[in-house]
């Protein structure tokens, strides 16, 4: 094909960007600034779209590069922007790195305005050192990668129905994701490092002796609305949604208890107040999702708790619309759209979808139609797929572990259903019933040889993990005698094990519907069963109901896997006895007063290495207590389409907020 794109062209693009920068730089409003900068962005990707799909000539490379470079100078020139009542403030770009450094600058201010001497320093509290924050930026930025263009659309299949999109009453991970790119915190962990930096908050001050946080907000911080970020929608946030008690925020006042008290000390500081000194302060209080009061507040309690997708945040995403009668239901493809008031580098992508198929076998067959640009392949499909000729040429076949790693289990029901004991309030069935389970053969076998036994409730590669602690190895003999002790033995010679009531040994397993991957556990599982002298009913049920089943704790045995937020998350919200009222996460009802004195004891210890200690020990009487059988700890796989761009493998995961879609194949992931 003739290259369209000439050097009558490329005059003329650099005369419209002369001009509309000009007029833009004349212009004093926010909201026009905002217009014109989208309609500058808006043609220069029309104009990259010609040279992509034009010849292949080093002339055109040249041009290409250009055009770059130009789209650069404008995104780095200082925007004024106005902030709701009165005043403009002068910031320049918080994705401004270096060329190709791939990394965020830790010490030089972004403009003379972020300088020491000039920064404003009256909201601190005297004689406690400052932690300034420089502004947040692309740990990767895509504008550095060959083929970037912005426009449209990235479309992730999910494997299940996220249930609800109402921030903190969301308790699955596909919700979790999707909240995090329309709502914000104060802070984050890094990408690339997993050090905290600054989102929302410019600076912060820490108590020597761990019982206060004072954090100072970004002046340019706004919702998607426009509306400033304050200290009042902080403490609003916490003190009057997440600590209502007539709203179902169970799991988050679980963790953050420690909370005494926010106080407003001015319209961009708010203070914490805590209860006692823990290892989660600093961590968690950042890390809440920051609400507007002025669009939450509007709604009774019964209604928040009624919502399937209330959602709106400063983050970088939004949703289309916010009427709370036609708000997203399960069922519908989720869909935000760029927020282009968003404080922060803003995403290439004009939108974010995400479609349901709970089928494995059909989201792969949707995958290869071109209806999603990235999935979460079975470990079988992971390999079988890879390896096909000509797989890499157009994919990208992405493994790697990272914090959120998670770790597969059976979660044993250790406390009442519906007002009786199952078998496994005793520990020794408990145990028994891991050692009935070749764990590795189910790694090779199921899961295709993808993956670890996992042996408790951390990543190995976390320094909380117990390195000492070995697999409960598979011994269905060793199980037998576990059973007979605990008073279950075949007592009519039927093959199943009785009570000395006669009462037969038979429970119900829960699962997510699925494909091959369910198919495979469930008979593998119900098979060994048998062989053990136990009846295993399988009940499977759909994904977005699974949440009231464990707020009811409407269940023998479920199968699920946690997946974590943080490098080292706090216990608590999981394992202590405290968090089984409520309908809090501890689902299983199990109670252990040795682990709720460690758990206490590592969420007061602020030492590192000593607390690291304790972790050990608590690892190792979850171990000796199998209130779960975990089965397999993995690394994140995914595919993802070729033609989008900037997709990088983080500690944190993945960052969707930086990718872009490219003419065609782009550099691969990590090259």
């Amino acid at each position: 094909m003739q290259n369209r794109f000439g050097l009558k062209d490329f005059v003329l693009l650099v005369l419209l960007v002369v001009v509309a920068v000009s007029v833009w730089l004349g212009i004093s409003a926010g909201d026009r600034n905002l217009e014109v900068l989208l309609r500058i962005e808006k043609r220069l990707g029309d104009l990259e779209t010609s040279l992509f799909t034009g010849g292949d000539s080093a002339k055109t490379g040249d041009l290409a590069k250009e055009v770059a470079e130009l789209r650069t100078a404008i995104l780095q020139r200082p925007v004024n922007v106005i902030i709701q009542g009165g005043g403009t403030a002068s910031a320049a770009p918080a994705e401004v790195v270096p060329a190709g450094s791939g990394q965020a600058p830790t010490s030089t201010p972004s403009s003379p305005s972020a300088t020491t001497a000039s920064r404003d320093e009256s909201w601190a509290r005297p004689g406690v050192a400052i932690e300034w924050q420089e502004p947040w930026r692309f740990s990767s930025d895509p504008r550095e990668v060959p083929g970037f263009r912005v426009g449209g659309e990235f479309t992730e299949i999910f494997g299940a129905q996220p249930a609800k999109l109402t921030p903190y009453l969301s308790s699955d991970v596909y919700g979790r994701r999707v909240i995090d790119e329309v709502c914000d915190s104060l802070a984050a962990y890094d990408p690339a490092t997993l050090a905290i930096r600054g989102r929302l908050a410019s600076a912060w001050q820490q108590d020597p002796d761990g019982l206060w946080l004072r954090v100072r907000i970004r002046d340019d911080a706004v919702f998607s609305d426009g509306a400033p970020v304050t200290a009042e929608d902080v403490r609003w946030t916490l003190k009057d949604f997440v600590f209502n008690p007539q709203i179902e925020a169970e799991r988050s006042r679980s963790t953050l208890d420690m909370i005494e008290d926010v106080t407003v000390i001015d319209e961009k500081t708010v203070e914490f107040v805590f209860n006692q000194a823990l290892f989660t302060n600093l961590a968690y209080s950042l890390g809440i999702y920051v609400l507007p009061k002025h669009f939450y507040a509007q709604f009774e309690p019964s209604t928040i708790n009624q919502s399937t997708g209330l959602l709106m945040g400063s983050g970088g995403f939004k949703m289309p619309a916010l009427d709370p009668a036609r708000q997203w239901a399960p069922g519908e493809d989720v869909v935000i759209v760029r927020n282009d008031r968003f404080w922060g580098p803003r995403t290439p992508l004009e939108r974010l979808r995400y479609k349901t198929v709970t089928n494995d076998l059909a989201s792969l067959v949707a995958y290869r139609n071109g209806e999603g640009d990235m999935l979460t392949p079975t470990s079988p499909q992971f390999n079988q797929t890879r390896a096909e000729p000509d797989w890499e040429k157009n994919n990208w076949s992405l493994e790697w572990v990272n914090m959120r790693s998670g770790y597969s289990f059976i979660a044993w029901q250790c406390g009442p259903r519906n007002g009786r004991l199952t078998p496994f309030h005793d520990r020794r069935v408990r145990r028994g019933m891991t050692m009935i389970l070749d764990r590795e053969r189910m790694i090779r076998d199921i899961f295709d040889g993808i993956g670890i036994v996992s042996t408790g409730p951390n990543n190995p590669e976390s320094p909380t993990a117990n390195p000492a602690v070995e697999p409960w190895p598979y011994d269905p003999e060793q199980a037998r005698a576990l059973f007979a002790e605990a008073g279950w033995e075949d007592r009519n010679g039927d093959g199943v094990l009785e009570d000395a009531e006669g009462k037969e040994f038979q429970f119900e397993l829960t699962m997510a519907t699925g494909g091959e991957i369910v198919e495979r556990i469930t008979s593998y599982v119900k098979g060994q069963c048998t062989r053990a002298g136990i009846r295993c009913n399988i009940r499977l049920v759909d994904w977005s109901i699974y949440q009231d089943l464990l707020k009811r704790r409407d269940f023998d045995a479920v199968m699920m896997a946690w997946s974590a937020s943080s490098p080292e998350s706090d216990p608590k919200q999981i394992w202590h006895s405290s968090s089984i009222l409520d309908q809090g996460d501890n689902f299983i009802q199990w109670s252990n007063a040795d682990a709720d004195g460690l758990i206490d004891a590592i969420r007061r210890t602020l030492d590192v290495d000593e607390r690291m200690m304790i972790w050990h020990r608590f690892h190792e009487v979850v171990h000796e207590d199998q209130p779960y059988t975990f089965i397999r700890v993995s690394p994140w796989l995914r595919f993802v389409k070729g033609d989008i761009g900037n997709v990088e493998t983080y500690k944190v995961g993945l960052v969707p907020s930086e990718f872009f879609r490219g003419a065609g194949p782009v550099p691969k992931p990590g090259s």
